[in-house]
């Protein structure tokens, strides 16, 4: 069974940086893409970024697109925060999915419990 778990998170400033680990243990040979998603409470879970594990797509939230990196190895899946935003705040999930590339929460079924990211000021 793959299970997965964030770290990095924390309280940080307006325009610093981050770096979230998704931390793989387990087989992940069968899925097609691991992923971002963020929730605040009372909202619903977004979808931030996305990267394939057999191939190269990547994709990215249109409120993080520029600032935020996804990228991958072995042992994980790793999220690169910069220039974070008031709107930023939030708890971070990572996920993996056996479907295509997307950002829709729905399409994944292994979750990590979340790593607190808060950005004040």
């Amino acid at each position: 069974q793959l299970q997965l778990v964030e770290s990095g998170g924390g309280s940080v400033h307006r325009g610093e940086s981050l770096m979230l680990t998704c931390a793989a243990s387990g087989d992940t040979l069968n899925y097609f893409a691991v992923g971002w998603f963020r929730q605040v409470p009372g909202k619903e879970r977004e979808g931030v970024a996305s990267i394939s594990l057999h191939e190269d797509t990547l994709l990215y939230a249109d409120s993080v697109k520029g600032r935020f990196t996804i990228s991958k190895d072995k042992y994980g899946s790793y999220l690169r925060m910069n220039d974070l935003k008031r709107e930023d705040t939030a708890t971070y999930y990572c996920a993996a999915t056996k479907l295509g590339d997307t950002l829709d929460p729905s399409y994944y079924r292994v979750w990590g419990r979340g790593t607190q990211v808060t950005v004040s000021s």
